[in-house]
């Protein structure tokens, strides 16, 4: 398959190799009490679906909890174990963003809510400027991270999520052994529900869900390059009905397509992905010691292409976001919404103009679309 690259900003691709010095100071949780915020009064019976994946409630009840976004870094230079990679938990949830941050690497906003990682989350990490834009939709998710810098503490204490800082928050805080700093900070969902106050409510849906394939081009592969350390594939599965994730860990010239897989052993996967071509700025504040500009994705408000991956097709479309609280629709070319098949879903916030690669089933050769 024929490689595409984009040429990176020059103010955002400073600093990659510096990352883990980002700025982590914290600031204070107004969501401190103790007090637990799940409840057995829930949408209950056998058509009960989670809402956020379309799928049936385990037990058939909808746990009537807000939905925890935990912040989980993706910086990674060598083979695994090193830096972030592999991560832990992230096969328990919902929904995953993925958003660009400073030198375009990436990091995740793992979305919990209908059901509780069986261990171990992260490494956790700090917040961005673009996790407001990102959160919103899902109401007053509790969101957990490691500190920020100050303008983006006051954005995320501004917004609707409920800022669960761990730096205010030791007891939630695990550091495994075989992790080092700043790659060691773990907690898990059930602490975070148990020890934040909140209400007791499930958030609205934010997709639309139907098992009727939508019309669209049948393709094996998406490949989206957002940098060095982020290379990614996806790569359609019909024996597992996902779309599974890779890393070219090697060199342009000489690619080397690895499974994503977590310390469990477990490979990243989903049923949808959405390429959500969005409008990238950089600064103007610095989010690390190497002078790295914050990658800000501006979605509140605004709208652009997407290109939505469900059983072996890709259907491009249009998404638009209006203010915060409520969901971004994804729309078909005659203004219909595109339906997801009930499942995970994996949002990748991806930078508008950046090419992806999309590799058809039929004919067999590769085909480049450049969003925006």
């Amino acid at each position: 398959m024929t490689r595409t690259l984009r040429t990176l900003s020059v103010l955002a691709s400073l600093a990659v190799s510096g990352l883990g010095l980002s700025a982590c100071g914290s600031s204070h949780s107004s969501a401190a009490s103790p007090t637990s915020s799940t409840t057995t009064t829930a949408v209950s019976g056998a058509s009960a679906l989670c809402p956020l994946t379309g799928t049936p409630a385990p037990g058939g009840v909808v746990p009537q909890r807000p939905a925890i976004a935990m912040k989980v870094d993706n910086y990674s230079l060598g083979p695994a174990p090193a830096e972030a990679r592999p991560q832990s938990g992230l096969d328990a949830a919902d929904v995953i963003f993925e958003e660009q941050v400073e030198g375009s690497i990436t990091r995740y906003a793992a979305v919990f809510q209908c059901h509780e990682s069986a261990g171990l989350v992260g490494p956790i990490r700090s917040a961005r400027w673009t996790d407001v834009q990102m959160l919103s939709e899902l109401g007053h998710p509790l969101f957990v991270h490691v500190g920020g810098i100050t303008p983006v503490l006051d954005y995320v204490n501004s917004s609707s999520l409920v800022n669960v800082d761990l730096g205010y928050h030791g007891s939630l805080e695990t550091n495994p052994p075989g992790r080092y700093a700043p790659y060691d900070t773990y907690t898990t969902t059930q602490q975070v529900w148990s020890a934040i106050s909140a209400p007791a409510k499930a958030p609205a849906p934010i997709f639309t869900y139907s098992t009727t394939v939508p019309a669209g081009e049948k393709v094996s592969q998406v490949h989206l390059d957002w940098s060095a350390t982020s290379d990614i594939y996806w790569r359609w599965n019909p024996a597992t009905g996902t779309w599974l994730r890779f890393y070219n860990v090697g060199s342009p010239s000489s690619p080397n397509v690895q499974p994503d897989l977590l310390a469990d052993g477990v490979q990243n996967q989903a049923q949808n992905v959405i390429i959500q071509d969005v409008t990238i700025t950089y600064g103007p504040w610095v989010e690390n010691s190497q002078g790295g500009l914050e990658a800000e994705s501006h979605i509140l408000d605004n709208s652009g292409r997407a290109y939505i991956l469900r059983n072996g097709v890709m259907v491009t479309g249009t998404w638009t976001a209006g203010p915060a609280g409520t969901p971004t629709t994804f729309t078909d070319a005659s203004g219909h919404p595109i339906a997801l098949q009930p499942g995970r879903t994996w949002v990748e916030i991806y930078p508008s103009g950046a090419p992806m690669v999309a590799t058809p089933v039929t004919p067999t050769t590769t085909s480049t679309a450049t969003p925006g």
